[in-house]
């Protein structure tokens, strides 16, 4: 008998080696009743998500015609981040998982790993050209897998108060390198206002950067796992961040308080790293600036390059529990790629949806109400999200998160440099691997 996805990990220690055989392993060694699909009469499918509104989105589904009326998904709320992850890690082991998951990308490896994801690459063939590139990777592992369908995508870019970008006669940087004089030149010239904030409350955004810059967090060597999280890449991007707050020439205060909340609706911050979901955290923490923000391409690190990183997301797994995986790929498939789908998801959930057709569809032809000056928005949304770097993702991403936020916090709040912390979320991961079981490669 085939391993299972899961003993082929702690085997292998990667997950590009238990992707490859997890469908066939898992269907030899799981009982026929498990397995089978449901070859005739209705189906009933349950969803766990957390995006607002999905219940009004799968009613669409549900009272579609034809072999849609004969599938019906009911959508059960749940929260989001870790709290779902263990949630559905807890309900997988019990044999009791939904049909269907709304993931993180980051999470899809711990998921995997786990076995509590199927391989639907037989039922969802052709769908990658649906995405951009480096969107479908995350869902894939990097192998010949389908592990989720992608949903939403949060490409990052720069915000930036146009109104005092003109005034302090700034330019908007086009290279990393520029944003750092752009940030000196308005100290000089305002030495009570900030370009931005490192923070440190949320890991998703210097992983973002990371990625940008060509970071790959975990990869396999042999039959090991890899923790880059200390590459060159990476080291370029904290020494950059970490150098501009030791120079006080950007705040280092976290995101999401009432001081930040009150830097950015003051114009004491006048520029945001962000992604496409800026708009509406601007709407509530700065409502006094509507319709004085822009928004442009990420600085690169080399003048003429276009890449960016990814700052959230999420896509539509089916689970290795579900009794009609063909049936939850499918409505997995339609949700993510079928346009009166997609525009309900645009409307009812608020989503930038990962299908790069609906990225420039009617549902997004008017930007968003708090950048009513900037009516392209969503143009240039769309093709910022097409230079979308790939992802590499491990199995304890929890981990290397928290340590983030622990190292780098006292860092910043320090103003201390960002190697020492670096090196700590690299050795945090790195132990946490092996006290899972997995082995690491030097």
């Amino acid at each position: 008998m085939p391993f299972t996805s899961r003993r082929r990990l702690r085997q292998a220690a990667a997950t590009a080696v238990a992707v490859a055989l997890g469908a066939s392993s898992l269907a030899a060694c799981g009982s026929s009743d498990d397995n089978e699909e449901a070859s005739s009469g209705p189906v009933s499918l349950t969803y766990w998500t957390w995006a607002p509104g999905m219940d009004k989105v799968a009613d669409i589904w549900n009272k579609g015609p034809g072999k849609k009326a004969q599938i019906k998904v009911t959508v059960k709320k749940q929260a989001s981040g870790d709290t779902l992850v263990t949630k559905i890690l807890t309900a997988a082991k019990a044999h009791k998982a939904p049909d269907l998951v709304q993931a993180e990308y980051q999470a899809l490896a711990t998921l995997v790993s786990n076995d509590a994801l199927a391989d639907i690459s037989g039922e969802v063939g052709g769908v990658e050209k649906e995405f951009a590139a480096g969107i479908w990777q995350q869902t894939t592992l990097g192998t010949d897998a389908v592990y989720a369908i992608p949903q939403d995508s949060a490409p990052m870019a720069f915000y930036y108060r146009e109104d005092l970008f003109k005034k302090y006669g700034l330019e908007v940087p086009k290279t990393w390198d520029e944003f750092a004089e752009t940030a000196q030149q308005l100290k000089k010239k305002a030495p009570d206002k900030d370009l931005t904030t490192f923070s440190a409350n949320d890991s998703g955004l210097f992983a973002g950067l990371a990625q940008q810059a060509g970071a790959k967090w975990w990869t396999v060597e042999g039959d090991k796992w890899k923790v880059g999280i200390d590459d060159a890449a990476t080291q370029k991007v904290a020494d950059f961040w970490g150098g501009l707050v030791e120079d006080d020439v950007i705040d280092n205060q976290p995101m999401y308080t009432p001081a930040w909340n009150k830097a950015l609706n003051t114009g004491k911050q006048i520029a945001w790293v962000s992604a496409v979901w800026a708009p509406g955290t601007l709407t509530t923490a700065a409502p006094d600036t509507k319709g004085k923000w822009a928004m442009a391409p990420l600085p690169q690190w080399n003048a003429g390059d276009s890449a960016t990183g990814s700052w959230g997301g999420s896509s539509t797994a089916v689970t290795n529990d579900s009794k009609n995986k063909a049936a939850a790929a499918e409505f997995a498939t339609w949700l993510n790629t079928d346009p009166e789908a997609l525009a309900a998801l645009v409307k009812e959930s608020g989503i930038y949806p990962a299908a790069t057709a609906a990225q420039t569809g009617d549902a997004l032809a008017q930007a968003p109400d708090f950048f009513s000056n900037q009516p392209d928005f969503y143009t240039d949304a769309a093709e910022i999200a097409k230079t979308t770097a790939p992802a590499a993702w491990g199995p304890n991403v929890n981990v290397a998160y928290t340590s983030f936020k622990d190292a780098f916090g006292k860092a910043a709040k320090n103003k201390s440099g960002f190697g020492a912390a670096l090196t700590t979320m690299q050795d945090a991961t790195v132990a946490d691997l092996e006290k899972q079981g997995f082995e690491v490669a030097e």
